[in-house]
């Protein structure tokens, strides 16, 4: 007689894990990386590109490189920006020329390309036999100052003042990063997307300054072989790209394709075209959904998406090569869902759009004057090219000058506001947050609601901060718990992973709801059921015609939760995520009053609780920067978050590194029975 043993628990669940990630990322992507991992610890990509690195031409300096790119004049570009547009790029592009560059879109910081210490290749620290940690924190503070992202600030004051200290700048980092840096040696050569995002920028810095004096033969032939280098570093781990369905593909095949196109002399080149090309398009057609949103849920990562499609599309349409490369019906297509999905998220007051999503701080084609979270220059560029829309003129228009888009046409049509299927107000708008996944999500954030008035962020998303810190910063930002919804039982909507990495994935749905009441502007409701925690939650949204916006929140649990012979006890958890603003709270026998001052006036938001519940059995809590600054808290038994807070609420990150204080407000109900919240935003 065979006896069996039982399987671990642990084990168990691992091989349940492993289960969930096949069966939602789909046999492919987790195949292709499988084949990415065994080419990793085979040595196969040390050994081609090392093989590549051999064979190339020591005549790479006879290589012509072919330029393009669109250069505006000085006047063009005045016009737009204005005289404090022009002396603000100056200004800035001196602190670059003095050692000091802006990452992530905040504020500048030392320029370091050179890595302390021997390098090894590239493999050894993506396989992990050498720990990053040593090196830094977090890879992107490594990576980022390498994408040489600052030197569209230097081309464009160099345009705009003709000084030659601009070219110079570049010319030097270029030098000291080559030195530091020998191909495929090093971390900078980990990721074949980063080498593709440093190939772009050289190729098109080679072409504006080639003019200057310190443009020199000699230099130019460095650079031809850069490029050529870079490329040739994309093609064997484009299996890890294909395998990812996100920017990593778009990126790496736009890369291969300038490559193409400006090193034609290249014995390489017409296959990196066409299979830059090829890769390029099958990617959009995969990676932007029907309605439009593109396949990493992020605003940030979908703004990417378009500036490398402005690229492309620029390139493609220069006098040589329009007539070779031409958007397929199916690509065109997906670009026109995918600008109108962000472009009805753009506040017209502001720039902005709510901070959805993983947000990395990439802003990898900086053409404009505007900040970091002006989403316009992208917009209007995209909107202009793909939807025969126009914004407003003002300086976001700089970016069109520089992808070769006509600012004036007759066809282009202009509304006060692009809309959408959102919810809007006189003075305000509202994104209800209800997302169906055919690829990973990013947050957990299913029924968030994103609230504006007057370019102002009232109820908004908590965004990123860091990728790879320590706990509690591993990329927690991601949980529903600092969202705008609701939660359950302190559990999370969905199952993590991984860092990057959700599994259980949940679909909602919303619909505009018809009303009767005159004062009713619009309704919408959303909702979504959580089979993996055996609970509904549904959202009804209203916007009234004197401003006021009602939210209704509402939980029961599922049919094979209610039969149990007693139902337990359940913790429902609403949060709102709101301005650092003076406040001033209220707890009244009817409900609870939060007023804040906002710098249009006072803002009030007032919570109670549906029948059978009431707030007197409610905890209630106010943090800011992980500090409590007003409780409330029954008398009988009190839930948890009566006890210290996560040290992740009451921040937000506007971009990658940056958090800044917020108010995070938790109201917590236990009952067995369903549970409603009322929450109304009152504005002046």
């Amino acid at each position: 007689m065979v006896s069996f043993k039982r399987a671990p628990v642990g084990m168990i669940s691992r091989l349940s894990r492993a289960y969930k990630v096949l069966y939602e990322l789909g046999f492919r992507s987790v195949s292709l990386n499988g084949l990415y991992r065994l080419g990793l610890f085979t040595g196969h990509y040390r050994r081609t590109l090392n093989a590549e690195l051999k064979g190339m031409d020591p005549g790479a300096n006879n290589w012509q490189m072919a330029g393009p790119f669109p250069t505006p004049t000085a006047e063009e570009i005045t016009k737009i920006i204005g005289e404090a547009g022009k002396a603000g790029t100056l200004a800035e592009a001196d602190e670059i020329v003095a050692g000091k560059a802006p990452l992530f879109g905040a504020g500048p910081v030392d320029l370091k390309l050179a890595l302390d210490g021997p390098l090894a290749d590239w493999t050894t620290y993506e396989t992990g036999k050498i720990d990053l940690k040593v090196l830094t924190p977090d890879i992107k503070f490594v990576w980022e100052p390498a994408r040489f992202g600052w030197v569209f600030t230097l081309g464009r004051a160099y345009v705009l003042s003709g000084e030659a200290k601009y070219a110079e700048a570049f010319w030097h980092d270029f030098e000291v990063f080559s030195q530091a840096n020998p191909a495929y040696l090093g971390p900078q050569w980990m990721s074949a997307q980063e080498a593709a995002l440093r190939l772009m920028v050289f190729a098109w810095a080679g072409q504006l300054f080639a003019g200057s004096a310190a443009s020199t033969p000699e230099r130019q032939a460095q650079l031809a072989g850069s490029i050529a280098e870079h490329a040739l570093r994309i093609p064997p781990t484009l299996v890890y790209a294909r395998s990812q369905r996100n920017n990593h593909l778009l990126v790496e095949a736009a890369g291969l394709l300038t490559a193409g196109l400006v090193l034609p002399g290249h014995p390489r080149a017409s296959k990196w075209r066409e299979s830059g090309w090829k890769w390029f398009n099958r990617g959009l057609q995969d990676q932007i959904d029907g309605y439009g949103e593109y396949s990493q849920h992020s605003t940030n990562y979908h703004r990417l998406m378009l500036q490398v499609v402005l690229w492309v599309n620029s390139i493609i349409r220069s006098n040589d090569f329009s007539r070779s490369y031409r958007w397929p019906r199916s690509t065109q297509e997906a670009l026109i869902r995918s600008v109108h999905w962000l472009l009805a998220l753009l506040d017209p007051d502001s720039g902005q759009v709510p901070n959805l999503g993983a947000n990395d701080g990439a802003c990898i084609f900086p053409l404009s004057v505007c900040p970091f979270n002006d989403f316009r220059p992208v917009l209007v560029a995209a909107a202009r090219a793909f939807l025969d829309y126009d914004l407003p003129h003002g300086p976001w228009d700089e970016m069109c000058l520089w992808f070769r888009i006509p600012m004036e046409d007759k066809h282009y049509v202009q509304l006060p506001r692009y809309l959408g299927d959102h919810l809007y107000g006189k003075e305000s708008w509202a994104a209800l947050r209800t997302a169906q996944f055919n690829s990973r999500p990013s947050h957990a954030d299913q029924l968030h609601l994103d609230l504006w008035w007057r370019g102002l962020n009232v109820a908004q998303d908590s965004g990123t901060f860091l990728y790879n810190a320590e706990p509690p910063w591993d990329n927690s930002l991601t949980n529903a718990r600092v969202h705008n919804t609701v939660t359950v039982n302190g559990r999370d909507q969905m199952t993590r992973a991984g860092r990057f990495l959700y599994v259980d994935w949940i679909d909602a749905y919303r619909i505009q709801s018809p009303v009767s009441d005159p004062d009713v502007l619009q309704q919408m409701l959303g909702r979504y059921r959580n089979t993996h925690q055996g609970y509904r939650h549904s959202r009804r949204v209203s916007v009234f015609t004197n401003g006021r916006w009602h939210i209704q929140d509402e939980l029961m649990p599922l049919r094979w939760m209610s039969l149990r012979p007693s139902r337990p006890a359940q913790l429902y958890r609403l949060h709102w995520l709101l301005p650092d603003w003076k406040w001033q709270a209220d707890m009244r026998e009817a409900g609870f009053d939060l007023r804040l001052a906002s710098p249009h006036g006072c803002v009030t938001l007032k919570i109670c609780a549906g029948e059978p519940s009431s707030l007197a059995e409610a905890a209630i809590s106010l943090v800011r920067a992980g500090e409590v600054v007003y409780k409330f808290a029954p008398q009988n038994d009190a839930p948890p978050e009566s006890l210290p807070p996560e040290p992740t609420r009451g921040w937000v990150s506007p971009t990658y590194g940056v958090k800044l204080p917020v108010l995070s407000l938790a109201v917590e109900i236990c009952s067995a029975d369903d549970v409603q919240f009322i929450s109304e935003f009152i504005f002046p």
